[in-house]
């Protein structure tokens, strides 16, 4: 690891303003910890996890040189139920995806995508002066590259 983390934020910017809240709280606690950051947009949630898996190198032939750039990544964006079962699977499989890259490749990932009912329900977790779970997920980012580190493991 660095001695100054690096962070790629990846974020789903679909509800623009939950998505400008969560960042400014992610950004905030990234800057508060002196960690530094770039910020990658994608389409929806369902993206994000092939998004860091890029940014990771995973795709990258074997042999290849190029290092990763990045610490520890985070998630944000924000999924709100609909009349259909779309819901479930966006939140299910972006979820499932960013697991997935978190145990079997170690990567750091705070994880910030939020799944409401309702946009209220999101602008609650999103706000800063409220739940502020862009930070949250900055904060678990940081830790678990502070618990890779603990352990010996580098990225």
């Amino acid at each position: 690891m660095r001695d100054v983390p690096r962070i790629l934020i990846v974020e789903a910017p679909y509800y623009a303003h939950i998505a400008d809240e969560l960042r400014a709280g992610a950004v905030a606690a990234l800057d508060a910890a002196g960690a530094t950051h770039d910020i990658l947009q994608v389409p929806g949630a369902f993206e994000i996890p092939a998004a860091i898996a890029h940014a990771a190198g995973l795709f990258l032939p074997a042999g290849h040189l190029g290092a990763p750039r990045y610490d520890g990544y985070l998630a944000l964006g924000c999924v709100i139920r609909g009349e259909t079962t779309h819901y479930d699977y966006v939140c299910g499989e972006s979820a499932r995806g960013l697991q997935d890259l978190a145990l079997n490749h170690g990567l750091a990932i705070g994880f910030g995508i939020l799944t409401t009912e309702n946009g209220d329900q999101a602008w609650a977790r999103a706000a800063r002066d409220k739940k502020n779970k862009g930070a949250e997920a900055a904060h678990a980012a940081l830790a678990m590259i502070a618990l890779r580190a603990r352990f010996g493991a580098v990225r």
